[in-house]
């Protein structure tokens, strides 16, 4: 089959040169190493064999949360394994598919899944006076670092600083210069959408885990950043990026009205991951609602509703108070 592959700009790597049709962009896509497929599998093997262990030991482990981290690493794959990975080298808008898919929808599926707290409850203790794989994972989440990376002194400005920072500055063309440069990109990409999603929606510990409330207003506090990079760039009227200003003939590509729709593409794809946190995060709401009131009623039959006692004691006082004060 004619994938319309071969090897033109930077290095060994195989890029395609004919227009992209959904059978290019979906076909399987060489690359120099094969680093994603390996990631991505990697990820399935050690997600599910923590799921197999805490099967055997008797223990429940959700099947949603099993199938949104699967969700999630075949986002990643589907825009980094395919054909998207190679016009995402060609074409501005393609590569903005893979940057809104990697740092906005896969992180969210990925923290979904809560691939922290399989890890705490699958890895083995390490025993008194010993350090293993689990201890070092707790000693982690309670550090400074984890505070830090973790608040949104800091995720929101690197949020929009991978944004901005990136595509308006020399850095984008400095990390497309090489397949190495490209792969860094990519990961700083889904890192930067996990450690923002995480203290807002995920599933797992985190240092920083404000009320409700507050986690819906930091995720709107970032969202209007993100829609005015989108019309920054589909209101330009010249390449942002080098990279992209010479594709080859053979794609016969108008590359400002694609980098239009590559502005249009970030501007729009807002919209999918707010929706899918809001979600889960009502879910969580109703969730943490319900334990609480749960938790509440068997402290009410542990120590027959001693709190509520002690409230009518209350209000019974305030009443004799109010009595007494008329008379």
């Amino acid at each position: 089959m004619n994938m319309g592959m071969s090897t033109h700009m930077s290095g060994p790597m195989w890029m395609p040169m004919a227009p992209p049709t959904l059978e290019r962009l979906i076909a399987w896509h060489p690359q120099p190493l094969p680093l994603e497929p390996v990631l991505c599998l990697f990820a399935l093997a050690g997600y599910a064999a923590g799921v197999l262990r805490l099967r055997r030991r008797g223990d429940r482990w959700p099947p949603l949360r099993t199938a949104a981290w699967t969700a999630g690493v075949a986002a990643c794959a589907a825009v980094t394994c395919t054909g998207v990975g190679g016009y995402g080298m060609e074409m501005f808008s393609v590569h903005m598919v893979q940057h809104m898919v990697l740092s906005m929808l896969a992180p969210i599926l990925l923290l979904l899944g809560a691939p922290l707290t399989l890890a705490l409850r699958a890895l083995p203790a390490a025993g008194r006076g010993r350090t293993g794989p689990r201890e070092l994972l707790v000693r982690l989440l309670h550090s400074r670092f984890a505070r830090v990376v973790s608040s949104p002194l800091f995720t929101l400005p690197l949020f929009i600083a991978s944004l901005y920072g990136l595509y308006f500055t020399p850095l984008f063309d400095l990390a497309m210069r090489s397949w190495l440069g490209h792969e860094i990109m990519l990961a700083h990409f889904v890192a930067v959408g996990l450690l923002f999603f995480w203290p807002i929606v995920g599933a797992d510990p985190a240092p920083h885990r404000p009320a409700h409330p507050l986690r819906m207003l930091e995720l709107f506090m970032g969202m209007p950043f993100h829609a005015f990079f989108g019309i920054a760039v589909m209101m330009a009227g010249a390449p942002i990026v080098g990279f992209f200003a010479h594709p080859p003939g053979s794609l016969h590509l108008n590359v400002v009205s694609d980098q239009t729709t590559g502005g249009g593409i970030a501007w729009a794809f807002g919209e999918v991951p707010t929706m899918l946190v809001l979600a889960a995060l009502f879910a969580q709401w109703y969730r943490d609602d319900v334990r609480r009131a749960a938790r509440t009623d068997r402290q009410a039959v542990r120590d027959d509703d001693a709190e509520l006692a002690r409230y009518n004691a209350y209000l019974g006082r305030l009443s004799a108070s109010d009595r007494t004060e008329r008379a």
